[in-house]
Parts: structure tokens; sequence; C-alpha cells
């Protein structure tokens, strides 16, 4: 018997740590064919529906100068920003410093996403560890990465400065509103690029950094609504991200400074990320998982406890924030009302008709958390695909698991969850509301009001669910119907969308109690529908093939 040895395959030294970025780059594009286009096209299709959509609803300036009064209030400001140039009001003004906002949190989620995918996701899966052995550099991947989101940013900024262009707005302030877009997209990218090296799951990764941005809006709107209200609190704004971006003011002030916090901002983070991947294993996190037992507990050799385990991390991570976040925003419940007496009426339908604000601005809260847990719960199916791609499900399966227990057990503990998420938003918005306007009524009304919303979060669920079982790689649609909710729930009065349009939206039939009565009718209906895609959804993953490509 005779055996050939081969030469191990000569290294080039030319690139460094940098070599085979070039085919990294290259490969990820490929990769997101779709994903690229989609988001960019869609942040620009969104601002020019805005675009459209305000132009027809506000015509003329007296309409415009309506609206004034509110986007100033601390109603306003927390949902919008600043406001700067509502003293002397235009539609390019209005649109960026009240809607704006929204195309920011759109980038920042692209562009966090973009950067877990390509980075830990790919050293979970294994498949790093396949291209690492090749010619390629230890930091080429994270580069490509991060070359990546930044042509996705910029794309996104040209693509949204074309569309306010073409709108006629002034050529300056278009330019630095996309720029604004771009840079904070930017920013989520490189902290992302610090919390990939963290953790060694991609849902610990994404999970820190959108706890950031959720730190980010709510500093933010803090900040904002603190400067409108008493002319203090305004530096609490230039500590987030989200404010620098905003305190360009584009057709305003013109200022393109603030860009340089974002840029330093996301050059700071990115250099961390190289450091600290430097200090680390390929597939492991600067936290290490803790060490377990030698056997797994009794309690763990079911589908639903395993899938408890798994999400139990995420879980907590989300009570925690949602809990915190009720608080902050129920602390301001009564100045926020207050801040809402002199608005038009179509902006107080939006916070709740002409009523008791206190319980209109509440209902919206309700609304807003429920908005909130969906992101959750869809999440939480895109871990579960990740399972699966990552080669965890198979061995699972091959054991006395049926695929029924166990993407039932996923999905019924998410199901589970969405409730206590719930509960938890409006526990800590109820008792600051209670606390605030000395209403103690208001705990249990703003509770019920949250919880109520669970049936529209299940829904969501069961779709992204389905389209699971189904079509794996179609579960990121799920996002659009979220997006749709988000845009039918806020702004159907200001931009006059019909009512059907608005009905087309699981989460506008329960109603927002306290302001509205909860409709036992649509929760059930609600309730059933989700019941019956989670059968679909079962039949469907019984029927198709396991994946262990992304």
């Amino acid at each position: 018997m005779t055996a050939t040895t081969l030469p191990a395959p000569v290294r080039s030294a030319s690139g460094g740590a940098l070599a085979g970025t070039g085919v990294l780059l290259r490969f990820m594009l490929r990769r997101d064919r779709v994903r690229f286009p989609a988001w960019t096209l869609g942040l620009a299709l969104l601002m020019g529906y805005f675009t459209t959509a305000l132009n027809s609803v506000y015509s003329t300036t007296e309409q415009l100068e309506s609206v004034s009064s509110f986007s100033t209030s601390p109603a306003g400001a927390i949902f919008g920003g600043p406001g700067y140039g509502y003293d002397a009001i235009t539609l390019e003004r209005f649109l960026s410093g009240q809607y704006g906002l929204y195309i920011m949190l759109g980038a920042a989620l692209m562009a966090l996403l973009t950067v877990t995918r390509h980075t830990r996701a790919e050293e979970r899966s294994g498949r790093a560890e396949l291209v690492r052995a090749n010619v390629v550099g230890r930091s080429a991947q994270l580069t490509a990465a991060l070359i990546l989101t930044a042509l996705m940013c910029a794309t996104a900024a040209v693509l949204v400065t074309a569309i306010m262009l073409a709108a006629g707005y002034a050529a300056a302030g278009s330019a630095l509103f996309g720029a604004s877009v771009g840079a904070v997209g930017l920013v989520f990218g490189g902290i992302a690029a610090t919390a990939v090296q963290v953790f060694a799951y991609p849902r610990g990764a994404s999970g820190l950094t959108g706890a950031v941005l959720g730190a980010a809006f709510v500093v933010r709107g803090i900040g904002d609504m603190a400067a409108v209200q008493d002319g203090g609190g305004a530096w609490l704004s230039w500590l987030s991200p989200l404010g620098w971006s905003q305190q360009t003011a584009p057709y305003v002030l013109d200022r393109w400074w603030p860009l340089a916090l974002s840029l330093a901002c996301a050059a700071a983070t990115a250099a961390a990320g190289y450091r600290l991947a430097g200090r680390r294993d390929l597939d492991a996190g600067l936290v290490p998982p803790r060490p377990g037992p030698p056997r797994a507990a009794a309690w763990l050799r079911t589908a639903p406890t395993l899938a408890f385990r798994l999400q139990r991390a995420a879980i907590t991570g989300w009570s925690v924030a949602l809990l915190v976040a009720g608080a902050a925003y129920g602390a301001f419940a009564q100045p926020m009302a207050d801040g809402l007496d002199d608005a038009p009426e179509d902006l107080i339908a939006v916070m709740g008709g002409g009523g008791d604000l206190v319980v209109g601005y509440l209902g919206v809260m309700g609304l807003t958390m429920a908005f909130t847990v969906a992101v959750f719960a869809i999440l939480a199916v895109q871990a579960v695909r990740g399972e699966e791609s990552a080669g965890r499900t198979e061995p699972v399966l091959a054991t006395a698991v049926g695929r029924t227990g166990w993407l039932g057990g996923n999905l019924a503990v998410t199901a589970l969850a969405v409730p206590w998420l719930l509960f938890l938003a409006g526990l800590g918005t109820g008792a600051a509301a209670a606390i605030g306007t000395g209403d103690a009524a208001l705990l249990w009304k703003t509770i019920l009001g949250h919880i109520a919303h669970t049936p529209a979060v299940w829904l969501l669920l069961a779709a992204a669910g389905l389209l699971y079982g189904a079509l794996p790689r179609a579960v990121p649609a799920v996002w659009a119907v979220l997006g749709y909710g988000v845009v039918a729930g806020f702004f159907a009065p200001v931009l006059d969308i019909p009512g059907g349009a608005v009905d087309l939206s699981p989460f506008a039939h329960v109603g927002e109690y306290p302001r509205e009565d909860v409709s036992a009718a649509a929760a059930g209906i609600l309730t059933l529908a989700a019941a019956a895609l989670t059968a679909l959804a079962l039949w469907a993953f019984r029927r198709r093939d396991l994946t262990t490509t992304a």
C-alpha cells in the first residue's frame, strides 16, 4: 500500500490579516442579492410614501402650521424629534423632523442584522472555520461585513436623497438628511461589530446591539421631551446616536458637523471590534458560556422545555428592558397629555381622541409595546431557523422528538412569553403613570390594555411560523407586515390612510384600552386565526426537507 502526501497549500503573506477580503465581499453580496435591495429600496419607498402622503394631506401653509403645536409638544418630541424650524414650518422640515426618525431606525436595524449575519452567525454555523482554513486573513470576514454594511448605508442614503430631490426639496437639506440616515446605520454597524465579539451566539449579539438601539431611542426621546417642556435636559439627546443625526437639522441649520460624532463612534466601535476579535478564539465569545452539568436535567427531556432553555436568556433580557422602558414612558404620561391640549384634531386622534388624553396616551403605549413584543416574536422564529441552518435541529429530530413537538414547542414557548412581556410592559407603564397622576386605577387599566394586544402578536408569530414551516427563506417577509402595522397604527389619521387599509393590520381590531373598549370578538377571531396558521405551519414543516444553509 502506498500513499502520496500532497504539499500544504502556500499562503500568501501579501494580504496579511485582510487577505481574501475582496472574495468574501463578493460572496456576501451574492448571498444578500435579495436582502440588499429589499432593505435599501424599502427605506427609500417608505420615505417616498411619507413624501407623497404628507404632500396631499398638508397642501397649505395653514395646515402645516396647525401641526406645529403638536410637533413642538412633549408628545411630538418623544415620537419625532426636537422640531427644528417649526416656527416657520415647511413640508420638508416637518417630514425630516417628525418622520425621519423612523427611517433612521430602519437603517440601524439593517446594519446590525447585516453585521451579525455575516460574522457571528457564520461562526456558529461552522462555515467561517472552513473559510478561514483557506487563504483568508483573520480580519477579512469582519472587514468584508463592515464594507457591505457601509455600501448598504450609502445606497440607502443616496436613494433617500433622490426621493426627496424628486419631491422638489432643497438639495442641501436633502443630501444632509440622506447622509444622516446612512450615518445612523454606520454607527450601529460598528456597535454590532463589537457585540459579535462579546457573545458566542448571534441572538446574544443582536440582542445587545438592539438593547443599545432601544436605549438610544429612549434617551433621545427623554432629552428632546425635556428640552421642549422646560428648555432643560437637551444634553441627553447628545448622548444618543439617533440624536446626533437629528441635531443636523436639515432644511433649517443644515449643519454637517454632528455627523462627525457618528463617524467617530462608528470608527471607534469598529476598531474595538477588531481588537476584541484578536483576543478570542474562533466561534468563542469574550463572555464564555457557563459550563453545564454532565447530565441534562430531567425537565429538559421534552421539546417545549428544551425550547424554553434556549429562549430563557432572550426572555429575561426582554423582560427587564420592557419593564424599564415602560416605567420611563409611563412617568411622562401627564406631561405629554398636557402638551396635546392645542394639537390639531387628526393628531389628537393619533394620541387617543378628544377625551382623557392621559388614558389615550396609555392606549397608544399599549400599541407601541405590542409592536415591540412582535419584534421579539419574529426574532424567536428566526432563531429557530438559525438552529436548523446550524445543523443542531437534525440531531434532535433523530431522537424520539418529532417535528410537530419540536416546532410546536418553540412556538408555544414564544406564545406564552408574549403575554408575559406585555404584562411587564404594562406593569412598568401603569405603575409610573399611576404615581405621576395620582390615579391608582390606571395601573390595572394599563396592564389590561397591554395584554389585550396578545392575539395580534400571536397572529404575527403564527404567520412567521407558517413561513418557516413552508418557505424558511421567506421568514423576513413578516417584517413588512409589522412595518405596515406600525404605519397604519401610528400615522393613519395624519396620512389619511383609508379605514379598509388600516383594517389589514392585525393590530387594528382589538382596541387601544383604556381609551377604547376591548373587542372580545376581535380577540377571539385573531386567536383562532393564529391557531389555524400554527396548525398549517406544523403541517408544512412535517412535509419539507431540513436545510443546513442560511
